[in-house]
């Protein structure tokens, strides 16, 4: 098979002729391949709720979605074996059986690149599309959601409209120059624990009968509110208490609250923490939830112990991501939710045997592999490919903009459009322009 072969922007020739026509069929370059007409936007939007499944720190590509098998012990260490998927030609490491019997609904990228190795760039460049180090701190995919998809989109849900599980990035602001308005609500807490205690929600050692005891006195002491019933500022704040408290005793309580679930569906999804964040994601979808984060519990910077910690993670990651994807299908909702998983990036395939490492793996963005479902994204297939030994990027070169321009454009969001800087700023969702490295949405599995 003839390779194709890509500019310094990522475009062959071939799709540089064809620009043409796609401007004349609606879509509008604009320096960059990635820019969508709104007849395109509208016929694309499939997905109302976003699950993304980060794997901060970085997870290993070659030993997980991308495996090389006969690349040597010095590039495998003991993750030689793969096993096939269920998608005749998809192979994976042998560590995911469970994924490899659900290859159908999900699609890999093994081609992503940006060729950041610092944790904190790397993440922001994952999850803004735009390059540390510029004059604005933009906000990440989530905050954009909450955005374009919350409150000010006439968003009615109870649960805010970005959730993160459990703990917040950390690794930069997420709603950058947007600020506190589009953060995310964390959840804090454990959903693997008897009672998952969500911050401002279920509160620890406060029962239920107690914080409608609570409720009542409250009601019982404002007599401001007695006395001046018709006020509107009274009003407000009666409509803003109803709904603290909707969420506190009502809906809210129940979307994080796996006792309602079956024992078996639990022990499904696993009985550690990110499985039942899995579960928890899953609920926030059925309430309505545009975007939530599952940040994933201990994360996969592997410097050190990395045969280790993949031995031990790697099979939760395969049962809580198989689980949801499966139970999404069979619930109907995969269609309208889309997952994506990956890290900030990946991890060098050549094993660091030196101390203090002793079998570790470094930072690597050079090549590393994504999986996308669900939301639009077709099932089965396989975006790109890396060398031999997996050190680089041999075939379709896949960018940040062009994973989370597709992301957009999968959920009705312009990638161009305008944000609201405080100061006024000239600032758009994604970058565009001729320095934006890009080879263009992933239309093969849009």
């Amino acid at each position: 098979m003839q390779r194709k072969k890509y500019n310094a922007y990522g475009i062959t020739r071939r799709e540089m002729l064809a620009s043409g026509a796609l401007a004349a069929a609606g879509v509008v370059l604009g320096g960059s391949p990635l820019s969508a007409s709104a007849q395109a936007l509208k016929k694309a939007a499939k997905a109302k709720s976003v699950i993304q499944v980060f794997l901060w720190g970085g997870m290993s590509h070659t030993d997980t979605w991308d495996p090389k098998e006969k690349a040597g012990y010095d590039y495998t260490g003991q993750f030689d074996k793969v096993i096939a998927t269920n998608v005749s030609g998809i192979k994976v490491s042998s560590l995911f059986p469970k994924l490899a019997q659900q290859a159908d609904k999900y699609s890999l990228i093994r081609s992503m690149t940006h060729r950041n190795n610092g944790h904190e760039t790397a993440a922001y460049l994952m999850q803004t599309g735009h390059q540390p180090g510029e004059r604005l701190a933009y906000p990440c995919v989530g905050a954009v959601f909450s955005l374009m998809k919350g409150y000010d989109a006439g968003y009615k849900g109870l649960i805010p409209p970005y959730v993160v599980l459990t703990r917040p990035q950390g690794r930069f602001s997420e709603s950058g120059f947007l600020g506190n308005k589009y953060k995310p609500f964390a959840t804090g807490g454990d959903p693997n624990a008897e009672r998952f205690e969500v911050e401002g929600v279920v509160a620890r050692g406060i029962s239920d009968g107690r914080q409608s005891g609570r409720r009542k006195l409250l009601g019982d002491l404002n007599s401001l509110a007695t006395a001046m019933p018709g006020n509107s500022a009274v009003l407000n704040s009666k409509a803003a208490e109803e709904s603290a408290y909707e969420l506190i005793l009502g809906q809210g309580k129940d979307v994080f609250d796996l006792s309602l679930e079956s024992r078996e569906l639990r022990k499904e999804y696993g009985l550690h923490t990110f499985g039942q964040e899995c579960l928890v994601a899953r609920r926030l979808v059925e309430a309505g939830v545009p975007y939530i984060t599952i940040n994933y519990p201990g994360g996969w910077d592997t410097h050190a112990n990395h045969f280790d910690t993949m031995n031990k993670q790697c099979p939760q990651l395969d049962q809580g991501l198989a689980r949801l994807l499966q139970d999404l299908e069979q619930r109907g909702l995969l269609e309208s939710t889309l997952v994506w998983c990956c890290g900030e990036f990946g991890r060098s395939p050549k094993v660091d045997w030196q101390p203090p490492w002793n079998g570790g793996r470094n930072h690597y963005g050079n090549c590393f592999s994504v999986l996308v479902a669900g939301g639009g994204f077709k099932g089965g297939a396989v975006v790109g490919e890396s060398t031999e030994r997996g050190e680089e990027v041999a075939r379709r070169p896949v960018y940040p903009v062009d994973l989370l321009g597709s992301i957009y454009t999968l959920a009705g969001i312009d990638m161009y459009a305008k944000l609201p800087h405080p100061m006024g700023l000239e600032a758009q969702v994604l970058p565009q322009g001729d320095e934006v490295k890009s080879s263009g949405l992933l239309e093969e599995i849009m």
